[in-house]
């Protein structure tokens, strides 16, 4: 019994190597951009496909949502103040050709193109803006790097800011600020208690003025709670009404 030819088993071996090179299997959430000599055909996926050898080339695309940190930017706001800040973005792809074809690196320009942008609109920005309206401000960004990065087959769908830091001189000065704030708020608030007081005292003044029996009924409201005071001495109030007509009889016989 002869034995199989060395030579065709190396072609077997070979053949069954070949056809595992050629079979490609994309997930659920990847694409596989297909080209031929070169050429693009399309993008396929997910499943189980068979390749040409030597011929077809295919390109694995995510399209999961992508985290991008855009690193720490130094700018100098409308108002002058110098500041760093840094961002996240998030986005995916939409046309995974595009993402391949019309672009070289789509993540390496995607952070080129967030660092310039959160440069020019910062620097478009006063201070007090960028630190309470941090959410227009990320919305600003959103909209022009996801106009940006269209032509790429790129959707960017949230950009957050992160941290904006700023010269701790500022810092004391923002906190001096802050509390004279506090101080002004606290005054007014004080204020307006002094005034709406005032204002009941006053209403209650009429009121009693116009009722001699409210005025003698507060009289005895007013010896019942000095009884209830713990102390050596009680002072009886007398009215103003009685001194002044006091003094009148006393002017009266002086002036006989």
């Amino acid at each position: 019994m002869y034995g199989i030819p060395a030579h065709i088993i190396f072609f077997v071996f070979l053949g069954i190597i070949i056809i595992i090179k050629s079979l490609k299997i994309v997930k659920e959430y990847e694409r596989g951009v297909v080209f031929r000599l070169g050429r693009l055909l399309r993008a396929k996926g997910p499943g189980l496909f068979i390749l040409i050898p030597f011929i077809d080339n295919m390109v694995l695309v995510d399209l999961r949502t992508l985290t991008l940190d855009v690193p720490s930017q130094d700018v100098i706001t409308k108002d002058n103040v110098p500041v760093k800040v840094n961002a996240v973005v998030y986005f995916r792809i939409i046309q995974p050709e595009d993402a391949i074809v019309k672009i070289e690196n789509f993540m390496s320009a995607t952070s080129q193109i967030a660092q310039t942008t959160l440069r020019n609109v910062v620097g478009q920005s006063e201070l007090d803006e960028l630190l309470t309206n941090r959410e227009k401000i990320s919305q600003k960004l959103q909209k022009i790097i996801d106009e940006s990065t269209d032509p790429w087959g790129i959707k960017v769908s949230i950009v957050e800011l992160k941290d904006v830091e700023i010269p701790p001189n500022m810092q004391r000065a923002m906190a001096k600020q802050a509390e004279a704030e506090r101080e002004r708020r606290a005054k007014i608030i004080s204020a307006e208690g002094e005034f709406q007081a005032s204002e009941k005292i006053k209403l209650a003044a009429d009121i009693l003025s116009k009722n001699e029996v409210a005025i003698q009924i507060r009289y005895l409201q007013t010896l019942t709670e000095i009884s209830t005071e713990k102390t050596n001495t009680i002072l009886f109030p007398v009215p103003v009404d009685t001194i002044s007509n006091f003094l009148k009889e006393v002017k009266g016989k002086l002036k006989k």
